[in-house]
């Protein structure tokens, strides 16, 4: 099963900008579909930007789009999260995850079989 570890969290102003990293390791073939899903207190776990590694294809919630950029260094198996111009509704616990196989819609939580340990993102006004 593949191994996920996030980074990159923190404190950050309304407006300004953050960078996430998600570090996997303990798999033979990179999984098809690694990104990051957040949750915050009291709300259910939501699929923020996915991509597929084996082409170019990437999901993004509506809420994010314009201001996120999902990447990936396949070379150094890792998957980053650019954030900018956050405000306080990004405020969460930032989760990687990975799956090797399709399905229906990338952003949902429920198709994904491997998961970090998370990464806080506190937005401040």
């Amino acid at each position: 099963q593949v191994q996920l570890v996030e980074s990159g969290g923190g404190s950050v102003q309304a407006g300004g900008s953050l960078t996430l990293s998600c570090a996997a390791s303990g798999y033979t073939y990179r999984p098809k579909y690694m990104g990051w899903f957040r949750q915050a207190p009291g709300k259910e776990r939501e699929g923020v930007a996915i991509t597929y590694t084996y082409g170019n294809a990437i999901w993004y919630a509506d809420s994010v789009k314009g201001r996120f950029t999902i990447s990936q260094d396949n070379a150094n198996n890792t998957v980053y999260l650019q954030m900018k111009r956050v405000n306080l509704e990004d405020t969460a616990m930032y989760y990687c995850a990975a799956n090797g196989d399709g399905m229906d819609n990338p952003l949902s939580p429920i198709y994904y079989n491997s998961w970090g340990q998370g990464t806080q993102v506190t937005v401040s006004s």
